[in-house]
């Protein structure tokens, strides 16, 4: 016997409930899908219109560009009158202010004053110490040395060489001599050069930027102990007869003055060596053990001098000394007092004069001094 079913109606009622709440998500989604498209539509028709019209697309949500403002459109301004019955602020400027003022574009005259150095008038002029020496060539001999108060210096605008024209030069010839380029030059407002015709006068003094050249000095030659026999007949009185032995160096290196502190002139390619403070009779000593083989007075602007060879390749010079305590053929301790500290030959105010040399060679003495 088979059973039937048949709906009642409450479960068919049940069946049409559930069917409705499946239906009405999917209803909500078109509408908003419709609505959607419409305004996409709407926003691309738009868009299309304002852009044919020549406005931008920021201009459709009410945001004012360039483009969208009209020629015609005029800003008034409020009309100034001086005459407005205010006070206007007053603004000094600051003792401190520093007025822009350019970069120099011709040379200038220096007059030495004491305790000058090339390297200390350079570094006043912001510029090189190479450039103040090549420009002064006539007074100087390429000689930092032979600075002396009340000489004059001519000081160069930028760092480079001050060239007078010569007959037969051209900018060519005279930039590839000076290792500078011919565009600088002509640039160089200072030069005063026409671009157009850079014709150049003989006697004219014509600034080579970044120009460069050798350099032309003397320096005392480098002494060893068994060759001291000659320098009385080369170099001066202060040498002495040919020696051989005595002390040698350690390798390692005093500051000679008491004081370890610059005056004048540090280590450059001009002054291969250090001016060191010290005050007029101060002590000065050996940097290093080693046997003297010059000690007086000496040409080339050294005034009294002291060199001593250290038995190792290494050798020290001590110049301008106001006197000299050792003798030629001496052998001396590192520390031990060899003179002290004065003006003589080619200086502008006491300091010490002091060159480390190695095999015959000039080094930097911050190499190896402690």
């Amino acid at each position: 016997m088979s059973k039937s079913t048949t709906n009642s109606p409450q479960s068919d009622q049940v069946r049409n409930d559930e069917q409705l709440v499946k239906k009405k998500p999917r209803t909500i989604i078109t509408i908003i899908t419709w609505v959607i498209a419409v305004l996409m539509v709407a926003l691309m028709g738009t868009t299309i219109y304002q852009y044919f019209r020549g406005a931008s697309i920021l201009g459709i949500f009410g945001i004012k560009t360039k483009q969208s403002i009209s020629d015609d459109s005029v800003v008034t301004l409020p009309t100034f009158s001086a005459d407005n019955g205010y006070q206007s602020l007053k603004r000094d400027a600051n003792a401190d202010t520093v007025l822009p003022t350019g970069y120099r574009k011709k040379p200038v005259n220096y007059t030495v004053a004491s305790g000058d150095s090339i390297f200390g008038i350079a570094q006043s002029f912001d510029l090189e110490p190479e450039t103040v020496l090549w420009a002064n060539y006539d007074v100087l001999n390429d000689d930092p040395h032979l600075i002396s108060v009340g000489q004059d210096l001519t000081i160069p605008p930028i760092d480079g060489i001050l060239y007078k024209w010569q007959d037969g030069d051209t900018l060519e010839k005279v930039a590839e001599k000076y290792h500078a380029n011919v565009e600088d030059i002509l640039l160089f407002p200072g030069n005063d050069l026409d671009m157009t015709n850079p014709a150049i006068a003989t006697g004219t003094f014509v600034m080579i930027p970044g120009g460069y050249r050798a350099y032309e000095t003397w320096v005392v030659p480098s002494i060893a102990s068994s060759d001291s026999g000659v320098n009385s007949i080369i170099l001066g009185p202060g040498g002495c007869t040919t020696s051989s032995g005595g002390y040698v160096g350690t390798y390692t290196f005093i500051w000679p003055t008491p004081y370890r502190v610059i005056s004048g002139n540090d280590y450059w390619s001009g002054h291969q060596a250090l001016d060191m403070m010290c005050y007029l009779g101060d002590a000065i000593f050996a940097s290093d053990s080693g046997v003297v083989v010059y000690a007086g007075a000496i040409s080339g602007g050294y005034g009294n001098m002291v060199m001593i060879d250290h038995g190792n390749g290494y050798a020290t010079l001590y110049a301008h000394l106001s006197s000299v305590n050792v003798t030629c053929g001496q052998s001396v301790y590192q520390g031990q007092v060899i003179g002290a500290c004065g003006s003589t030959g080619n200086s502008t105010g006491a300091h010490l004069h002091f060159e480390i040399r190695l095999n015959g060679g000039m080094i930097n003495p911050w190499q190896v001094i402690q």
